[in-house]
């Protein structure tokens, strides 16, 4: 059987906008996170959605709110935090630029986009893709058992794995990838 994974990012937040490093800092929605979550949703309305899956962030859970608002069919919503932001420790809640005037951009740009260098007291993108990869082992599992399709209302950092993995990506490649605040990433496993 064929079943469809749709993945999106949770719309702008507060913290986004005002370039902090937010991690899981509970930041929520701002009035354009709010407008990109609705854009998200008419393009997600006719589409079927049987499970979603978010993590306890209030952005994540609010993004997927607005998704599910056209999807009465979905039968059951699932927190798990495998697939939470990256924990950028020391760094949480400061301003970038305030990091690159501490620190200097390079440091700044190792730790905001490497691989397998970790911010202070943080965890790196290689982390974030080892839980990221044992949730998607687990997902897999539980729509061949349950027969559906799901959505998946997700972080900037935790989508890189999922695409990397859904795209057959290479790390390199990984890393230089954006993930829209207003669009979605559609992934058809047969199981």
């Amino acid at each position: 059987m064929k079943y469809t994974i749709y993945l999106f990012r949770h719309g702008q937040t507060f913290y986004n906008k005002s370039e902090r490093f937010t991690g899981d800092i509970d930041s929520h929605l701002t009035k354009q996170g709010k407008k990109d979550a609705k854009k998200v949703a008419l393009k997600l309305k006719k589409v079927q959605i049987d499970y979603a899956f978010q993590t306890h962030l209030s952005r994540s859970k609010d993004t997927l709110r607005y998704v599910l608002r056209y999807h009465s069919e979905c039968k059951q919503i699932i927190t798990d935090d495998r697939m939470i932001e990256r924990d950028y420790g020391n760094l949480k809640g400061r301003f970038h630029h305030t990091v690159i005037k501490d620190y200097g951009q390079k440091q700044y740009d190792l730790w905001h986009r490497s691989y397998d260098i970790k911010p202070p007291g943080g965890e790196s993108v290689k982390d974030v893709e080892k839980r990221v990869e044992a949730f998607i082992k687990e997902l897999l599992k539980f729509m061949k058992e349950h027969k559906g399709n799901v959505a998946i209302s997700a972080h900037g950092n935790s989508m890189r794995p999922f695409r990397r993995h859904f795209e057959k990506l290479s790390k390199e490649k990984m890393m230089k990838l954006e993930n829209p605040l207003d669009d979605y990433f559609v992934y058809t496993v047969e199981l």
